[in-house]
């Protein structure tokens, strides 16, 4: 399950199958920042039907596809974030547009000129919000149990979202997290 000192950025938050909570039922959360004062993500498995070209014109073309927008979080919903997942053999600290987040994922300057990131990204990513949590309001509820805390792959930042990340992140940890991916959630309907 993992514990609060297992959080860092580049980990992921994977909403366990009975958190209930509208915002972040069947959740991936990719951490970006994370220190004492609190902790900030974007849910990489809630696309939207806006397109990145309408909100930010510049980058739409560099969005991996769907190239819409994501719900990143029911946090300051009219701020957009970036990440990108760079190209191997790619750093980040190559660019005075992009801050690392780990290994090859970094965060993205949207006020910056995307050209500059043009053929240096294996994909990226566009979210509308993000999720937060304050001072130790994290740590309460992963001791509750309402997330697990994995290592994040560069390619969960940029995974189709047809391909229900949610089970694919807990199938990989192996047994017996893996059986939580079959987990209907509320088990009255088991």
């Amino acid at each position: 399950m993992g514990s609060d000192a297992d959080v860092k950025p580049g980990t992921l938050l994977v909403a366990a199958p009975t958190l209930q909570d509208d915002n972040f039922s069947r959740a991936v959360v990719f951490v970006i920042h994370h220190h004492d004062e609190g902790t900030l993500g974007v849910v990489l498995n809630r696309p939207s039907e806006i397109p990145v070209h309408d909100v930010l014109p510049k980058w739409g073309e560099l969005a991996s596809e769907p190239q819409s927008l994501f719900v990143g979080g029911p946090v300051e919903q009219r701020t957009a974030i970036c990440l990108a997942a760079l190209r191997t053999g790619v750093d980040a600290g190559e660019f005075s547009n992009i801050v690392g987040v780990n290994g090859p994922v970094g965060l993205v300057d949207l006020d910056s000129d995307p050209d500059e990131l043009a053929g240096q990204a294996r994909g990226m990513r566009f979210f509308a919000g993000y999720a937060g949590w304050g001072k130790q309001q994290l740590t309460g509820e992963i001791d509750r149990g309402d997330w697990h805390v994995f290592p994040a792959l560069p390619e969960d930042v940029i995974a189709p979202p047809d391909e229900n990340l949610w089970a694919r992140v807990l199938r990989r940890q192996g047994p017996p997290l893996a059986f939580l991916a079959t987990h209907p959630g509320d088990v009255q309907l088991n």
